[in-house]
C-alpha cells in the first residue's frame, strides 16, 4: 500500500531569521510599505502575503530562487470598482493578476550601497507597472532606501526624464488601460517622468517589531481604471510585529488618511530543518565481524524483505560477481538516494560473509536500469564506526551508468502486481469574475503490474468540496475550448475518472529510454502516445520527444468521449545554465492546434525543494488567446520528506497561473521519463551524499 498526496498546505513552520528582517511590502517582494527596497530574502524563503488599504485588497506569493532574484505573483481586488456589468460578473469586484520580479545588481559593502533594479506588474494587466532603480545602505539598526522610479510608483513624475535627451519616446509614458492584459509592456518601460521614493526602516531593541517610514512617489492622481485617491501626505508610517518565526503582522498609515492591515505568512524551503523522521524504521547496526554463512546458504528472502522494509528496495534479484554483492531493485521510500543506498549497505554487511568487498544497488524504474551505486564495504564500516571521514567514502564510491554483468544469481524475488494509496486532491482557479474557486477531492489511484516494465494505473475522484457551481463565466475563446471548459469538467459528476492508461517502458540503448501509453491520460483527453529521452550518465543535459494522438473526453470524466481530436508533442531540451539554474525549452503543437514554445526556468535546492517559472508563446494571437496574451505562470515543488515525520519520494506541487485559457495548453501525461531516470543525476546524489550514514 502506498500513501498518495496531490495538494499541501503551508504550516508555520519554524524559522529563525537572523537580524535585521527583511519584510514584504504592500505589493509582495521585500520593502517598505508601497515601495520595495534593495534588500532580499534568503534564497529558499517563501511568503504568502494579505493587506488592505482601502480601495485595495492585495494577495501575492513571494519567492527567492536565488539570493539575488526575487518573484512575486499578485492578486488585487479594486473593492471601489465592478469587473462588469451586474447581469456579467454580480456584485464582483475588479481583480487585477500580475507578476513581479527584482534582481540585485551588486551587494552592500563598506562604503557603497546596495543597488537592485525592479519591475512591478510585468506580464499582468500592467495597470501597477513600475520601473525603478534602488539603493540601501545600512547605518547599525536603521537601513536607508532611495530609488528612483517610472510608471506606477513614480507616478508624482518629479522631474522630466533624462532618458529624454536620448530619444524624445522616453518623454511620455503610453497610457494603460488593461487592455493588453498579459504583455510584457516593453512599450512602456522607463518612459513618462519619474519620481524620488525611500525611507528608512528601524530594527527596535525588542526584537519582535521594527518600523517603517516612508516617502511614497506616487500622488495617487492616476491611479488605474480613473481611480483618482486623495493623498493628504506623501508620507507613510507602519509597524512590523513578528507574532512567530513564520508569522508576521503589519499596520501602518498610507497617503495621510488611510489605514493599512496585513498579514505575512513565511519560510524558507531551503534552510528550514525538516523534521526528525520519527516513523521511520530504525537503520541497523553493523555487525561487530562479517558473518560466516556461505552466500549461498543466506536466507535471501528474509533480506529481501528487509532491504524493502527498512531501506525502500523492492528487490527484483540479488547476484554475485567475484567480491561484489548485487542488488536489482526499485528503490520506493528514500527521497535522498544516498540515504536509501547506506542503509541498503548496512543489511548487506549483516548478510554476507568476508567474500563480499563491494555492494552495488542498481536502481530501476519500471526494469529500466537507471543508475548503479557501488560502496567499498570495509570504508563504509569505518566511516559509520567514526574510524574514517565521510570525504573517504565520499571519494571511492562510484555512481555510474547501469551496465549488464556477468554474474552469478543468488535469489530471485516474484513480482507484486498490484498497489494502491489514498489521498487528497485541490484545484484552484483565480482571476474572473467569480474571484477565487477551488474543489477538494479524495483519491484512490492504484496499479497492477503486467510485467516489470508493463503495466496499467488510474485514479478515481470523490468531490468533497467545491465551489465550481458558481462558476457562471465560461472565458470567450477564439480556439478550441481544450481548457476554458474547467467548470463543466468539475461540477459534472461527484465520482469521475481522471487517468486510465496502460503504459509500456523500455530502455533501448544504454542512454536512451522509450515508453509508449494508451486511456484515459487526463481529466480532459484521451488518447495513445509515446515519448522517447536521451540522457547520458552523469551529464547536465538531456533531450526528449514525445509525439500523442487525443480525443476530448466527456464532461463527466467517465468512458464518454466528444469530437474534438488533434495531435499535439513536443521536442524538449534540459539542460544547466549559470547561476544554479536549470532550464527545459520545448518545441512544438499544443492542444488548441496552435505551434509554438515553452521556456521553464527553476532553481533546486539542495534539499530539492524548487521554484521555477514558465513562459509559452505560440501562433495564437492576442485576439485569439484572450485575456493573457499567452500563458505563464510560477510554481514551487516542495519534496513531501521535508515536511513530514516519514521518508517518501512523495512530492506537493504548487502552481499559481494568472488564468485558465486555451492557448499553449500541454497535455498533462501522468508519467515523464525525464523525472523517471532522475537517478542519473551524479550531482544530486553527491550533494546529499551525507544521507547515507542515516
Amino acid at each position: 500500500m502506498k500513501l498518495r498526496f496531490a495538494a499541501v498546505v503551508l504550516l508555520p513552520y519554524s524559522l529563525a531569521h537572523g537580524e535585521p528582517r527583511f519584510t514584504q511590502n504592500d505589493f509582495g517582494g521585500v520593502g517598505l510599505l508601497q515601495t520595495p527596497t534593495a534588500r532580499m530574502a534568503p534564497a529558499g524563503e517563501f511568503s504568502l502575503n494579505a493587506n488592505r488599504t482601502d480601495p485595495y485588497s492585495r494577495y501575492s506569493i513571494s519567492i527567492q530562487p536565488l539570493d539575488w532574484l526575487e518573484g512575486s505573483f499578485r492578486y488585487t481586488a479594486i473593492s471601489d470598482r465592478k469587473y462588469g456589468a451586474e447581469a456579467f460578473s454580480g456584485d464582483q469586484s475588479y481583480k487585477d493578476k500580475a507578476v513581479d520580479v527584482k534582481a540585485r545588481l551588486w551587494q552592500e559593502s563598506h562604503w557603497l550601497p546596495e543597488v537592485a533594479l525592479g519591475f512591478r506588474d510585468v506580464g499582468g494587466t500592467g495597470l501597477f507597472s513600475s520601473e525603478y532603480f534602488v539603493a540601501n545602505k545600512r547605518y547599525y539598526n536603521l537601513d536607508f532606501s532611495l530609488g528612483i522610479a517610472w510608471g506606477y510608483i513614480g507616478n508624482r513624475g518629479d522631474f522630466e526624464n533624462p532618458l529624454g535627451y536620448l530619444d524624445e519616446r522616453f518623454d511620455t509614458r503610453p497610457v494603460n488601460t488593461g487592455a493588453d492584459a498579459g504583455d510584457v509592456n516593453t512599450n512602456s518601460y522607463f518612459r513618462g517622468s519619474p519620481a524620488l521614493f525611500g525611507g528608512v526602516s528601524y530594527q527596535t531593541p525588542w526584537s519582535p517589531l521594527s518600523l517603517k517610514l516612508e516617502f511614497d512617489g506616487n500622488d495617487y492622481k492616476h491611479e488605474p481604471l480613473d481611480n483618482s485617491l486623495k493623498q493628504d501626505s506623501p508620507i507613510n508610517i507602519g509597524a512590523v510585529f513578528k507574532l512567530t518565526d513564520s508569522v508576521d503582522l503589519t499596520a501602518g498609515w498610507e497617503r495621510g488618511n488611510t489605514a493599512l492591515f496585513g498579514i505575512t505568512f513565511h519560510t524558507n524551503f531551503a534552510s528550514r530543518k525538516a523534521p526528525a523522521k520519527r516513523y521511520d524504521p530504525a537503520v541497523e547496526a553493523l555487525p561487530a565481524h562479517a558473518p560466516t554463512t556461505p552466500l549461498d546458504q543466506v536466507d535471501w528472502a528474509g533480506v529481501s524483505k528487509r532491504l524493502e522494509n527498512n531501506a525502500g528496495y523492492k528487490v527484483e534479484r540479488i547476484a554475485q560477481r567475484d567480491s561484489e554483492l548485487i542488488v536489482y531493485g526499485e528503490q520506493s521510500r528514500y527521497f535522498y538516494s544516498a540515504k536509501g543506498v547506506g542503509r541498503a549497505s548496512r543489511i548487506l554487511d549483516n548478510s554476507a560473509n568476508d567474500e563480499i568487498d563491494w555492494f552495488t544497488l542498481v536502481n530501476k524504474r519500471y526494469d529500466m536500469p537507471v543508475d548503479e551505486v557501488s560502496v567499498p564495504r570495509e570504508t563504509f564500516r569505518a566511516v559509520v564506526n567514526n574510524q574514517q571521514d565521510l570525504t573517504d567514502l565520499h571519494r571511492t564510491t562510484e555512481l555510474n551508468r547501469a551496465t549488464p554483468h556477468i554474474e552469478n544469481t543468488l535469489y530471485t524475488q516474484a513480482l507484486e502486481p498490484f498497489t494502491y494509496g489514498f489521498g487528497l486532491g485541490y484545484k484552484q482557479n483565480v482571476g474572473g469574475p467569480d474571484g477565487l474557486l477551488y474543489q477538494l477531492t479524495a483519491d484512490v489511484d492504484a496499479e497492477y503490474r503486467f510485467t516489470r516494465n508493463t503495466w496499467t494505473s488510474g485514479v478515481i475522484s470523490t468531490n468533497l468540496l467545491n465551489n465550481f457551481d458558481k462558476f457562471t463565466y465560461d472565458a470567450p475563446s477564439n480556439l478550441p475550448r481544450v481548457r476554458t471548459d474547467l467548470r463543466k469538467y468539475v461540477i459534472t459528476s461527484d465520482v469521475t475518472m481522471p487517468t486510465f492508461q496502460l503504459n509500456h517502458a523500455k530502455q533501448l540503448d544504454q542512454d536512451l529510454f522509450g515508453m509508449v501509453y494508451g486511456g484515459y491520460l487526463e481529466s480532459m483527453f484521451a488518447g495513445v502516445g509515446g515519448e522517447l529521452l536521451f540522457r547520458p550518465m552523469g551529464e547536465r543535459w538531456a533531450v526528449g520527444a514525445d509525439l500523442n494522438f487525443v480525443r476530448q473526453r466527456d464532461f463527466d470524466q467517465g468512458f464518454g468521449l466528444r469530437d474534438y481530436n488533434t495531435v499535439t508533442g513536443h521536442i524538449t531540451t534540459y539542460t544547466e545554465l549559470p547561476f544554479d539554474l536549470q532550464a527545459a525549452v520545448s518545441v512544438g503543437r499544443y492542444l488548441a492546434r496552435d505551434w509554438g514554445a515553452t521556456v521553464d526556468l527553476s532553481h533546486e535546492f539542495t534539499n530539492g525543494v524548487k521554484f521555477g517559472g514558465w513562459v509559452t508563446r505560440t501562433t495564437a494571437s492576442k485576439e485569439e488567446f484572450g485575456e493573457g496574451s499567452f500563458d505563464k505562470g510560477i510554481y514551487i515543488s516542495v519534496p513531501f520528506d521535508e515536511l513530514m515525520s516519514v521518508s517518501t519520494m512523495r512530492r506537493a506541487n504548487l502552481v499559481w497561473a494568472p488564468l485558465t485559457r486555451d492557448g499553449g495548453a500541454r497535455l498533462n501525461r501522468q508519467y515523464s521519463l525525464y523525472t523517471m531516470t532522475n537517478g542519473r543525476d551524479k550531482d544530486a546524489f553527491y550533494k546529499n551524499f551525507e544521507k547515507i550514514t542515516e
